[in-house]
């Protein structure tokens, strides 16, 4: 078949995924209603913990599971029996990928080269890359090559390098998490775009909202690039946020957190470098660095990755921590965004809050160029081995997931269930996402679902070595904490009205009391479940 039937064939499969009918949904919650008991939950999950990290593609983690090459001198990985397989890598597109059989295939990477760089993963370059649901053009449109000065391993990758992908034996221990618990290789970014689009999707489902009147350029004249008709598809700062580097907007509209404050549901975010390096003139300094395993230390925060600055009801502007431990997740000068270092310090003393969003410092966040995946196993892993010693244990639920790509090849188109028709568009053609003519509240520059994203469950109530295929996307995350605790919808277009269900993860009618310890370091089993 020639590449212009392959291209017409392909335009088919594309309009028919444009026009799927809309993913099943969980029925609403009535059980508490007006209620507003943090202990009244839909399901027996009581504390649900957010670990959010930051760009990656499934493929890219996830691609060849359950399989990895164990090379000798790197952490060994071998599936339990009976371990299902996931949408990954299969011969086919290794031998004869779209993106080029031989000159861009897709290719292993070892442990040694755990650090890369950054990948082209904005809101236009993504959708030219899935190019018609073709997913031929990555190189082209998301690769960024490795200088030779950093990355002399990878810069002879040149712009192959955004076909790579790790294995069990780089990222060993979310391997082993989805061993022993809950993984979906159908789960999405809720549209296309960089971080603080995913953030803000996580928070609400809804980045069509900008405020005009808290708008600001920053010196390089790129707003534009940021905001497209009043939607966020870039990495602007928030508006409420002291500790600003480039353009800046608010939003308009409810996020879960209002949800949860409507309902006396205690919740934080809790971000790592949110502690203020010094303060001046009452204007927090964000200057704080942690260091990699490498020993490079980075900045810690970032503030565009905090989707609850970009709202006046949910921001703590200027950095105020919580006037003791027990205030945290709830009312207080803090207003539920805290530093990283309050989480544990309130889970030790037993004041948990019910919904808790972990951001890492950006050393530990996974995100290329200033983490890696064994630095990101470090966090993640001294996280759940804590989170597993608490009495709460056993009627939590952790949900690790990531805010973007980061341009990293992905061979699944998710269905398009929200078009759009913008000159930030590219999709289906140039200026085009289908026709735009379905778009949630008519609000464009919201493509979507966005490329295919990695998701684990760790939980007593996970189901064991379990893949999940039904579709799901960031909202996902909050309409299952809407549906737990009876919160109701953001409404306003957010996606929440249409995403998919996450409980297939789970089995409610069986828990689990064992605990799975890893170690942090190899991502290795320490201490199997029983």
């Amino acid at each position: 078949m020639n590449r212009m039937n392959l291209r017409y064939f392909t335009a088919l499969l594309l309009a028919a995924t444009l026009v799927v009918a809309l993913p099943f949904r969980v029925a609403a919650n009535n059980d508490n209603q007006g209620g507003g008991n943090p202990t009244k939950t839909k399901t027996p999950i009581k504390y649900l913990v957010v670990i959010f990290q930051e760009n990656e593609s499934f493929d890219h983690y996830f691609g060849t599971y359950p399989n990895a090459v164990n090379p000798p001198n790197e952490t060994p990985f071998f599936a339990r029996p009976n371990t299902p397989s996931v949408n990954g890598l299969n011969n086919a597109l290794v031998v004869n990928n779209p993106n080029g059989p031989t000159t861009n295939a897709p290719f292993r990477l070892d442990p040694s080269q755990a650090y890369t760089c950054d990948q082209n993963h904005g809101y236009t370059p993504e959708q030219q890359a899935f190019d018609s649901g073709l997913m031929d053009k990555f190189p082209e449109f998301t690769a960024k090559a490795c200088a030779s000065s950093t990355y002399p391993s990878l810069a002879p990758y040149g712009t192959r390098i955004v076909m790579g992908y790790y294995d069990g034996n780089t990222t060993t221990a979310l391997w082993n998490y989805a061993q022993f618990f809950a993984m979906s290789d159908n789960f999405h970014g809720t549209t296309f775009g960089p971080s603080a689009v995913g953030a803000v999707n996580l928070a609400s489902g809804m980045t069509g909202n900008t405020d005009p009147a808290h708008t600001k350029d920053d010196a390089y004249g790129d707003l534009a690039f940021d905001v497209v008709n009043g939607t966020m598809i870039g990495d602007p700062d928030p508006w409420y946020e002291d500790c600003v580097a480039y353009d800046q907007t608010s939003l308009l509209g409810q996020n879960i957190g209002d949800l949860l404050n409507a309902k006396h549901v205690s919740w934080g975010w809790f971000q790592g470098g949110f502690t203020p390096s010094a303060v001046v003139n009452g204007v927090a300094q964000c200057n704080t660095t942690t260091n990699r395993l490498d020993g490079t230390a980075e900045t810690a925060y970032a503030g565009y990755h905090n989707p609850f600055q970009f709202y006046a009801t949910t921001n703590n502007q200027h950095h105020i921590p919580p006037k003791n431990v027990e205030e945290v997740g709830n009312n207080g000068p803090a207003n539920h965004i805290y530093d990283l270092s309050f989480f544990q310090k309130a889970a030790v003393a037993g004041n948990l809050p019910s919904v808790s969003f972990l951001k890492a410092a950006r050393a530990q966040d996974g995100h290329p160029a200033n983490s890696s995946p064994l630095d990101e196993q470090v966090f993640i892993v001294s996280t759940i081995n804590m989170l597993q010693s608490l009495p709460q244990w056993n009627e939590m639920a952790v949900i690790i997931a990531w805010d973007d790509s980061d341009g990293w090849y992905d061979h699944v188109l998710g269905p398009i269930v929200n078009q759009s028709a913008t000159t930030a568009d590219a999709l289906s053609g140039p200026g085009a996402c289908g026709t735009g003519a379905n778009s949630l509240a008519g609000i464009q520059a919201r493509c979507g679902y966005g490329p295919r994203l990695p998701l684990v469950v760790v939980s007593p109530f996970a189901k064991e070595n379990f893949v999940d295929g039904t579709v799901t996307d960031q909202s996902s995350i909050t309409r299952f904490i809407e549906d737990n605790w009876g919160l109701g919808r953001i409404g306003g277009g957010s996606y929440d009205a249409i995403s998919g269900t996450l409980t297939n993860m789970f089995d409610f009618t069986h828990q689990r009391f064992g605990k799975v310890i890893l170690s942090p370091s190899t991502g290795r089993v320490v201490v199997p479940i029983q």
